[in-house]
């Protein structure tokens, strides 16, 4: 289904993609997004308006700003795609790709290859056993920063026993430089660990963002001894999500909590990488190539083939071949979850 309100100025708007679930609304940079949230609804509406409205032809006033397109169950998977020796490969056209969801070929409607503003989340182990890594981690976390698009929205999650934001209360989301390194320096490195609790929290927080690409960056030195949360629930959460998560796990001889296996899965179930340096002064460069995967990555969206609305999981498998490339590998998310017909957005974005 798809509704648009045209403007004079339609040629010339900037547009940016906000995600619903699996709904994204197109609108101007100068449109607020609370103001889109209503035109989304009212486009939900439509349907049960369409009796009464079937004989008025659409109306277009002379003050609309605005241009809206809603399309139902659009996926949108963002993959980078490696050769043999594992480097990012560039230049592929949409003809180069192949989705398949279900073991079904899909309809590629839209491919893109260009630098998108994100909504990035640096999540920060800040318990007792990372206090003497703080500062490389910290080095870390700033140099993604400055790899950072300007348009860019950030935020840090800080969690040991508890899970706090970086920011300001009233800040959602920056790209000031001095905000983000307060935010990641603010907090000491005490107490146990509630990672589960702390992905959670950025998870939902991203859903506060209008950027289309999500991110989350989660740097821990193990496993998990404090969470409300169970790890199958933020497996789940991040199968729902169309969140990329890249971790760093950071482990000594010493950590007997370490979990590598559900750093790995957060990453593999969302298309991001998992890294596990043998030092901490090594966490520099692989934030730099964190970044570098992000901005280098390719955009493909799709309509299923598969128009039920179901609630089983659907496996995504991408492929991508050119003549003088060589074999080439693809990763992105392994597959989703249809969001809910009618979900509960009262509990997301709640900071705890």
């Amino acid at each position: 289904m798809t509704a648009s309100v045209n403007s004079e100025q339609r040629r010339t708007s900037s547009l940016y993609a906000v995600r619903f679930g699996a709904r994204m609304c197109i609108l101007k940079k100068n449109t607020s997004a609370l103001r889109c949230l209503v035109l989304l609804l009212a486009v939900m509406l439509l349907p049960f308006l369409a009796g009464a409205q079937a004989s008025k032809p659409p109306q277009t006033g002379p003050g609309d700003d605005y241009t809206l397109h809603m399309n139902v169950n659009l996926v949108i998977l963002n993959a980078t795609v490696l050769n043999r020796h594992n480097v990012p490969v560039s230049g592929l056209s949409k003809d180069d790709f192949r989705i398949y969801e279900d073991g079904v070929l899909q309809n590629i409607r839209y491919f893109s290859h260009d630098d998108i503003p994100i909504a990035a989340g640096i999540v920060v182990d800040n318990s007792a056993s990372m206090a003497p890594k703080r500062d490389d981690v910290i080095a870390a976390a700033l140099a993604f920063v400055r790899s950072s698009n300007p348009q860019d929205q950030m935020f840090v999650v800080n969690f040991n026993d508890h899970v706090s934001f970086g920011l300001p209360a009233d800040v959602l989301f920056t790209n000031s430089h001095e905000q983000l390194q307060l935010a990641l320096s603010g907090i000491r490195a005490i107490g146990e660990t509630s990672l589960y609790d702390g992905v959670a929290a950025a998870l939902d927080h991203l859903n506060l963002g209008n950027r289309d690409k999500k991110v989350l960056i989660l740097i821990s030195d193990g496993g998990d001894d404090a969470s409300k949360h169970t790890m199958a629930q933020v497996i789940d959460m991040a199968q729902h999500s169309a969140a990329i998560i890249y971790t760093i796990g950071i482990f000594t001889g010493q950590d007997g909590d370490q979990n590598p296996s559900v750093l790995r899965r957060l990453a593999k179930e969302t298309g991001g990488e998992a890294f596990f340096p043998e030092s901490s002064n090594e966490i520099t460069s692989i934030c730099e190539e964190i970044a570098r995967d992000i901005r280098s990555q390719y955009t493909l969206t799709y309509a299923p083939a598969n128009a039920l609305q179901d609630t089983r999981y659907r496996a995504i498998e991408v492929k991508a071949s050119a003549p003088g490339r060589g074999r080439l590998s693809v990763r992105t998310r392994t597959g989703y979850f249809l969001p809910p017909s009618t979900p509960d957005s009262g509990s997301q974005g709640a900071r705890p």
